[in-house]
């Protein structure tokens, strides 16, 4: 467990949590070779949970044997960079939370195929690209029954850190891929589809019909221009949630945590 006291920004090694680029991190020609950060105690744990491979640490020095103690004794013999909070707010551009980062190493995405196997209910996240409605979406998703998460290439990474910090973890909990195919093409995997959207046709979230679905894809777009009217035109069922007070839509967030309460398998 070699500690590396890091005396300026140039220290060999720190440009994963300083200078590199979400994308830069990401590496989209071999994503199996990208690192993304995960950070605070109780979310690296989530990760080492699920079998992520750390990297390398970055945590304040008064933490090393307080709360990053636990994580640094499971990581085992991986660089243990600290320093003062000072400079390292410098390094990151932001107060680390609970004073630990972890760089871990990506895993190879998996197919769809993978990822709806056996599922009765999965979330398709259609060009939502804030971060922290992507972390909010999947701690929604693992909480309230849904079996895989299936994301347009027009969507944020949910391995983005903030959406990692958002989903407290979750985005390692449930299985997830990208959704390169049209959205209906999960109809030949048995999954009705279900676009959430308001139009003159909109059924009510608690249609007895939907109840009923054996397998339901359920479709989130972004709040403001929503769903394309291509996936509206191609869905099975087009939902909206009732509102009170003349409001007609909700944050994508806090809409897909309905979404996924009331339509969850029986």
């Amino acid at each position: 467990m070699p500690i590396i006291e890091i005396k300026s920004l140039d220290t060999e090694g720190i440009d994963v949590y300083s200078t590199l680029t979400e994308a830069q991190l990401r590496n989209r020609i071999e994503p199996d070779k990208g690192i993304f950060i995960a950070e605070s105690p109780k979310v690296i744990a989530v990760a080492l949970n699920a079998g992520y491979e750390p990297i390398s640490l970055l945590t304040e020095r008064r933490h090393i044997d307080g709360d990053a103690k636990e994580i640094i004794d499971r990581c085992g013999d991986i660089p243990i960079f600290t320093g003062e909070r000072e400079l390292l707010t410098s390094l990151t551009g932001y107060k680390l939370t609970r004073g630990v980062l972890c760089a871990m190493r990506r895993r190879k995405d998996h197919s769809v195929d993978d990822v709806c196997n056996n599922a009765r209910r999965v979330v398709v996240i259609d060009g939502v690209v804030d971060t922290t409605n992507i972390g909010a979406i999947f701690r929604s998703a693992a909480a309230l029954g849904i079996d895989g998460v299936l994301l347009t290439r027009t969507s944020c990474d949910p391995l983005n850190r903030r959406a990692v910090r958002v989903s407290m973890g979750s985005v390692f909990l449930v299985p997830w891929t990208w959704l390169d195919n049209p959205i209906n093409s999960l109809k030949s995997l048995g999954f009705r589809t279900v676009a959430m959207a308001l139009t003159d046709n909109s059924v009510s979230i608690d249609d007895n019909s939907l109840m009923n679905e054996p397998r339901l894809a359920i479709v989130m777009g972004t709040e403001g221009d929503g769903l394309d009217k291509s996936v509206i035109n191609e869905a099975d069922y087009v939902v909206r949630i009732p509102m009170s007070h003349s409001v007609d839509s909700l944050n994508v967030a806090a809409a897909s945590a309905i979404a996924f309460w009331q339509l969850r398998a029986k």
